[in-house]
């Protein structure tokens, strides 16, 4: 993969990011719906992948777009753009993949509602959680930032009793900022994004967060988790962030950071898988970056849509160094 030599190191773990989003999407699409048993009983154990994706892919590139059109500084209001220009990919062949309340919100943008209208009455989701990865590469180091961000663009989609997902959003993103990091590790990773869970507001999804971490570390093995995971932490949405954050975090930790293995446990995870797939997938791929082993999986894709990521590291680490590089000139001409 020679088209990666000249890449930064910022750039090297975006790519990873972005990448083994798209991996844990597309393994996860096969099982996704489905309960361990059912997977088991189909597949045996999933540990492949084809194709670019489903809806996490979709409207995380949507974000993309849209933080490259502000300079790294989009808001609710411009992600909301971008969904309303890209109705005929929304409603193109991945339609069926889509959770229905996020359909109807796309509806109403196209008849005009403001975009701080769209929430009300929307479900439960991970619709904003699982976009968010590129609200991590843009404040690259800075877990705060991303995650007062992905609150902000969250609140598209959910607010009121639903802002525990924006929460989930948070605790995500700051993640895969901390990712990049030079000295980043799981543990470091891990508590950027219960840092982001405030204590008051988020105390329900950051006790979630940590029980399910604290059952990650006691399981004797990934099945013996997955069991008593589903036994205590399922939601009637099986896309609710209740679920998805915490199985994704307690997923990275069990992969003890590595990318690929992120994304086969959460293939064969259940329910959710697509979505947790993408979201443990993105923050390992952050925090491992494009080691031997994780460009041969790379190399799996499709060469267009290996492209596609190449494009967006570079252009989403370029808007990382600038956006950086414009707040720091910003504070020296205050001082």
């Amino acid at each position: 993969m020679s088209d990666i030599d000249a890449l930064s190191r910022l750039e090297q773990h975006a790519f990873a990011c972005l990448a083994f989003g798209v991996i844990g999407d597309a393994m996860g699409s096969r099982t996704e719906l489905l309960e361990p048993e059912e997977i088991e009983r189909r597949f045996g154990w999933v540990d492949t992948f084809e194709g670019d994706g489903t809806d996490d892919v979709i409207m995380r590139d949507l974000l993309a777009e849209a933080l490259m059109k502000t300079g790294g500084y989009a808001s609710a209001d411009d992600w909301a753009a971008e969904w309303k220009r890209n109705q005929a990919t929304i409603f193109g062949e991945k339609t069926n993949r889509f959770f229905p309340s996020i359909l109807h919100v796309v509806e109403k943008i196209a008849r005009n509602y403001p975009p701080q209208l769209l929430a009300i009455g929307t479900m439960p989701s991970s619709t904003s959680a699982m976009a968010i990865a590129p609200v991590g590469i843009v404040n690259a180091g800075h877990p705060v930032a991303a995650a007062a961000q992905a609150t902000e663009i969250a609140s598209l989609v959910h607010v009121t009793e639903n802002a525990f997902c924006q929460d989930g959003a948070a605790a995500i993103s700051a993640a895969i900022a901390a990712a990049f990091s030079p000295d980043a590790t799981v543990a470091s990773v891990i508590k950027a994004a219960l840092y982001s869970l405030r204590g008051w507001s988020a105390e329900e999804m950051r006790n979630l967060v940590v029980d399910a971490l604290d059952l990650a570390r006691s399981s004797k093995d990934f099945r013996a988790f997955r069991n008593d995971y589903h036994k205590r932490f399922r939601r009637a949405v099986i896309c609710d962030s209740r679920e998805t954050i915490p199985a994704t975090l307690a997923i990275v930790l069990l992969a003890k950071g590595d990318p690929w293995q992120a994304t086969v446990l959460s293939a064969n995870f259940g329910r959710d898988s697509d979505t947790i797939g993408c979201m443990a997938g993105g923050i390992c791929g952050a925090l491992q970056g494009l080691t031997a082993p994780n460009i041969s999986r790379i190399d799996q894709m499709s060469t267009g849509v290996r492209q596609l990521q190449l494009k967006l590291a570079k252009d989403l680490g370029g808007l990382a160094a600038s956006k950086a590089a414009a707040e720091m000139a910003a504070w020296t001409n205050r001082i």
